[in-house]
């Protein structure tokens, strides 16, 4: 019995031996590979516990602890079973009760646009016309003449409706030429001395998909609406690209702050603004700051889509992810204008105005032409409507690009989708199609739509959250900032309030929706809108571990007061605000 029991053990120990051999050689030939042999698990480098971690994961909705390693999460549950992924290099958070959520993602942000807004004059919010003025004053004292004045956020409906003109600035600003964008980024303002600069005159004619707005005597008031912008526009000085670099810096560090890891840049390029911009951006701007590592937070972008064929050739080549900062998305388009500046497009006109139906932006012909293109190249498709008219048309658009190119899962994206007729919101879930909408918008709009469509026509067809999640419709939320503020948690509040600001109570409360479908609409439903799913928008297993730290501990709390404020930002496990 020895001798077979001696023959065993030294078998044993020779197979030992060459496996250690063989382990030790295959350390050194591939060190980047996973080698399970070696450790029976991964150690983790942060461990958050003592929290409520809502993870946006059906599968598992909350947890008490959390494991991330190598950038993301390797574990979720409870501490002792997290606990296992414990080294002696691990770091553990003790979040006090604190509700962690998933980072939160912008599903529509004017990134650069925002970053350039911040350093120019600051007319957002102001509600008196006297305020208005002083401020263009103030700047033209501090800007040597000749130079342009620059700004935008302005809203009239704020000190009672009238609509700024030239006439209001131009004895202050008789040496500069001024530009000031509407809040909406669909109208703006120039003064005389711009006018004159872009030659509009009283012969001058509107283009098509834009208005020069006029006194009754035809004398162009200084307002221009959507693509006329461009008559002006064209002849600002281009930022430079320093400029430009630092507005992504400022705008990065703004989003950190308000708990957005991700944004989906729509870019610069609005009705009136040269295609060329977008690209100018990702390759001065963007790739720039990749390769410099100064990157801060993800980033999806879209480019305009008369450039479509260029975009499809980039992503043949580099594929969609170009690092881990920087996602190429897709393609966009305008199909009308915006509320505000009238140029929305409906099917009865605005009250207000009973001979003005809104804007048709884009030719349609060459929408439908552009928007098969680029969905035959496989690029997924993004189209701006606000009215309900354009919001049909562009529903009836991808039903007939579904039915030419072929089913596929295209995520086809309408942005906005702000009113909708009777009868369009079954079309999204059973469509397929995105409706990417900005709740903030509600805090600004609910008058002027009241005004603009009718009291009853606006509340039949407005902002209609809850019904289009009642239809399965895949529902992302984002800000259209520096159109209203990059603040999720403003934006979660209204989603759950919608109670405009000089306002006791809510506008539509049928459409209020919960805390829960909020924040999905700003995390996972915010990924999978852009195809980011597979790394983004849940705190699930083997996905980036992009977090924010909430400064209550009270999910009910935070439920029914829908208010809280941001106390940490992490990307890629990594603490990057405050």
């Amino acid at each position: 019995m020895e001798l077979p029991i001696l023959v065993t053990a030294s078998i044993s120990l020779f197979l030992a031996i060459v496996s250690l051999h063989l382990l030790h050689l295959t350390y050194f030939v591939t060190p980047w590979k996973k080698l399970p042999l070696l450790s029976p698990h991964e150690v983790a480098d942060l461990i958050l516990t003592n929290g409520v971690i809502y993870t946006s994961d059906d599968s598992l909705p909350f947890a008490h602890s959390m494991a991330v390693g190598n950038g993301r999460v390797l574990r979720l549950g409870n501490h002792s079973y997290v606990q296992e992924l414990a080294g002696y290099k691990t770091q553990e958070l003790d979040l006090g009760g604190k509700v962690v959520v998933p980072g939160f993602i912008d599903s529509h942000v004017h990134f650069i646009h925002g970053g350039l807004q911040m350093m120019q004059v600051k007319v957002r919010g102001v509600n008196e016309k006297d305020e208005f003025i002083k401020r263009i004053k103030d700047a033209a004292q501090s800007t040597k003449q000749g130079s342009w004045i620059l700004g935008g956020g302005w809203n009239n409906d704020l000190w009672g409706g009238d609509l700024p003109a030239a006439s209001w600035i131009d004895d202050i600003t008789p040496n500069n030429p001024v530009w000031l964008a509407r809040m909406d980024g669909h109208m703006g303002l120039a003064n005389s001395v711009a006018l004159m600069l872009a030659g509009i005159t009283n012969l001058t004619d509107d283009p098509k998909g834009g208005t020069v707005m006029r006194s009754a005597t035809r004398k162009p008031t200084g307002l221009l609406i959507d693509s006329a912008m461009t008559l002006v526009v064209s002849q600002i000085p281009e930022y430079s690209v320093d400029e430009r670099r630092e507005a992504l810096l400022r705008a990065s560090t703004l989003a950190l702050t308000r708990g957005v890891t991700t944004v989906v840049d729509m870019g610069r390029y609005l009705p009136g603004v040269p295609a060329d911009v977008s690209w100018e951006d990702f390759s001065d701007v963007y790739l720039w700051a990749n390769s410099m590592s100064k990157m801060k937070v993800r980033v999806c972008l879209f480019f305009p889509m008369v450039t479509w064929s260029r975009l499809a050739d980039l992503i043949n080549k580099m594929g969609r992810a170009v690092g881990q900062w920087i996602y190429l998305g897709g393609v966009k388009a305008f199909a009308d204008g915006s509320l505000g500046s009238s140029s929305a497009l409906f099917y009865e006109p605005y009250v207000d105005e009973p001979d003005n139906y809104g804007l048709q932006v884009t030719e349609p012909e060459a929408l439908v032409n552009m928007t098969l293109e680029s969905d035959l190249s496989g690029l997924q498709v993004a189209i701006h409507a606000i009215g309900d008219r354009a919001n049909d048309f562009i529903l009836d658009l991808h039903s007939s690009v579904a039915s030419t190119n072929g089913m596929r899962d295209r995520r086809f994206r309408i942005e906005h989708a702000q009113h909708l007729a009777s009868g369009t919101l079954g079309r999204f879930g059973k469509q397929r199609v995105v409706a990417s909408v900005q709740p903030d918008h509600i805090l600004n709009d609910a008058d002027s739509a009241n005004k603009k469509l009718g009291k009853g026509r606006a509340e039949r067809e407005s902002y209609l959250f809850k019904s289009l999640l009642g239809t399965n419709a895949l529902v992302a939320f984002g800000s259209d900032w520096p159109i209203a503020d990059i603040n999720p948690l403003s934006g979660i509040k209204t989603a759950m309030r919608r109670i405009p600001r000089t306002w006791k109570n809510a506008w539509i409360p049928s459409e209020c929706i919960s805390l829960d479908d909020a924040i999905k609409a700003y995390t996972i439903s915010a990924a999978r809108a852009s195809c980011l799913d597979n790394d983004l928008g849940s705190l699930s297993i083997g996905k980036l571990a992009d977090f924010v730290i909430l400064s209550t501990n009270s999910w009910e709390d935070f439920a029914k007061e829908a208010s809280t404020s941001i106390e940490a930002t992490y990307v890629s496990g990594t603490r990057k605000y405050p």
